[in-house]
């Protein structure tokens, strides 16, 4: 068993590290400073776009996607990259265009997608040049069951028609916001998991509209292009609009939600470092007592057992891209949800005793802590809460006894 990552994965970690060193955390000052000089509250600081210009010159530019059309990384080579855009998850992962929504979005045109929305669509947002909304989330159903999802797209003649209400619709409110990937049941009488489908609706779509944008914990979250509740009042679009068949709309969201789930978590650790970084550096500038902060015991326990839940978490981030790799999706299920379940946990634990450890600026504007905090902590409803990942977890575990115990 090798840990080491390979030659390529090694290069490509280099010269990210360096860009994060020598653009991105010099640049969160600016981004700071933008997000509240802006008028827009929803639109990207300028910054965004200076920094991913500089990203896709030095070809630090859609780690995500395996193949042509991306970087033609594997998981397994995908993750560390990953994990570093997690220590500025603000801004590094825009400027790399590998931010959510746009990543699952892209992987669900190039794997699904006819070749001619692969042209209107994906290229764009390969190049950079527009973002993009996944509509699933409903106010009024539990859409953590995604066969409650009551938005209707029926067929008339060569146009399909959306009627529904969607809300927490990610990268909506970005004014390049071109398109929406949207889900709604075309046929509720089909079994369960075959009455949805998936369709493209463009932003400028009669019909739709944008209603407001949602907080998370108070934050506007604005600089990823916020969340939004959003209407489709008889919204009219081309048939071809439809992504793959009728039907094939359950599907094709696992397939979606199993990579952006370990793309979170990958993220996610990057974050815990982040994290860590700063509560060693603050602890150690502090003095109560006559004694550095960091003397305490209880903080060297904090500081012990960050490092602990960091290690654990990345290995097991890292064996779940391997099996992706290996055995598929599908092979790795098992894993996927014990990382979801277990890496934003984790890195909350850790976010809070960083916090903790800075005390009143822990919770300030002064420090990223408190926002990277209420994203973390959103990650257990995102993509699917704890409860019912665990529960399908245990189904799992559970079947491979069922026969001998008779139940």
């Amino acid at each position: 068993m090798d840990f080491a990552f390979d030659e390529r994965t090694e290069q490509l970690r280099g010269q990210l590290l360096e860009f994060m060193d020598s653009h991105v955390y010099p640049a969160e000052p600016v981004f700071q400073r933008q997000l509240a000089e802006r008028t827009d509250p929803w639109a990207p600081p300028p910054i965004v776009d200076e920094l991913k210009a500089q990203a896709r010159e030095r070809g630090l530019w859609n780690f995500f996607l395996p193949g042509e059309q991306g970087a033609g990384l594997t998981n397994l080579q995908y993750a560390p990259l990953a994990e570093i855009t997690g220590r500025s998850p603000h801004l590094a992962p825009s400027v790399v265009n590998c931010a959510a929504p746009d990543t699952g979005n892209m992987e669900v045109l190039h794997m699904f997608g006819s070749e001619a929305q692969r042209k209107q669509w994906l290229q764009p947002l390969l190049d950079g040049q527009i973002r993009s909304a996944f509509a699933m989330t409903e106010p009024d159903v539990a859409s953590s069951d995604a066969r409650n999802i009551a938005t209707r797209i029926r067929r008339e003649g060569d146009e399909y028609v959306i009627t529904g209400r969607k809300w927490y619709i990610s990268g909506a409110m970005n004014p390049n916001c071109a398109i929406f990937i949207v889900m709604g049941k075309t046929d509720p009488e089909a079994a369960p998991h075959r009455q949805q489908s998936m369709i493209l609706v463009p932003r400028d779509a009669p019909g739709l509209t944008v209603e407001r944008g949602m907080h998370v914990f108070g934050y506007t979250d604005g600089d990823h292009g916020g969340h939004a509740e959003v209407v489709f009042d008889e919204v009219r679009v081309p048939a071809e609009n439809l992504i793959a068949e009728e039907g094939s709309g359950f599907a094709i969201a696992q397939a979606r939600l199993g990579p952006g789930r370990i793309h979170h978590c990958m993220r996610a650790i990057g974050m815990a470092e982040r994290a860590l970084e700063l509560m060693c550096r603050r602890t150690l500038s502090r003095e109560t007592f006559g004694r550095p902060i960091a003397d305490a015991g209880v903080v060297q326990d904090w500081i012990a057992e960050s490092r602990v839940r960091i290690e654990q978490q990345r290995l097991l981030v890292l064996k779940t891209a391997w099996l992706m790799d290996t055995v598929g999706n599908q092979g790795a299920h098992t894993e996927i949800q014990a990382i979801k379940i277990s890496t934003p946990l984790a890195v909350e634990w850790i976010l809070d005793k960083a916090i903790q450890a800075h005390g009143a600026g822990g919770v300030s504007q002064d420090f990223p802590l408190a926002e990277l905090w209420a994203g973390v902590r959103t990650l257990r409803l995102a993509d699917g809460p704890d409860e019912v990942h665990k529960r399908s977890l245990a189904r799992r575990e559970l079947k491979k006894y069922r026969a001998e115990a008779g139940r």
